[in-house]
């Protein structure tokens, strides 16, 4: 079995920063590919712009912010969810909010999962760990 990339889309440096050592600590060795904003993310998935000639494969999770800037993490996986090619794609929403209604619209578009953002370094460290370890190491995919 090939390893699979986590797409993790995120526009704070630091929290990318601290997401990334979680995987390195926890050994993964899974290509992890960084974009800033949900215009850059879906132009990785649907492979436009700067990622037309991105290798074939999809990330086996797609790590998702909701506040991002140009299109919102909300609105990129409604488009996601919208084509039959990602029917299948673990999407899980990794973010600060703790509004009620960002948790009911993420699961109504189809979201995988709701993880809030620990504040604590070392609490988002291990939340980061459990979340890479799971979608990237124990969860068998489904392909569509």
């Amino acid at each position: 079995m090939s390893v699979r990339n986590i797409l993790l889309v995120e526009d704070d440096e630091r929290d990318v920063e601290m997401t990334l050592m979680a995987f390195r600590n926890h050994n993964l060795v899974n290509l992890v590919h960084v974009v800033r904003d949900g215009e850059e993310a879906l132009d990785y998935l649907f492979r436009r712009g700067a990622y037309e000639q991105r290798p074939p494969g999809e990330p086996c999770v797609v790590l998702l912010d909701i506040k991002l800037p140009k299109v919102s993490g909300l609105d990129v996986l409604a488009q996601v969810r919208e084509s039959p090619d990602f029917k299948f794609l673990p999407i899980v929403l990794l973010t600060s909010s703790r509004e009620h209604t960002d948790l009911v619209h993420a699961y109504k578009l189809g979201a995988n999962a709701f993880v809030v953002k620990p504040v604590k370094f070392q609490e988002f460290l291990a939340a980061a760990q459990k979340i890479g370890a799971f979608w990237a190491l124990l969860n068998e995919p489904l392909q569509s």
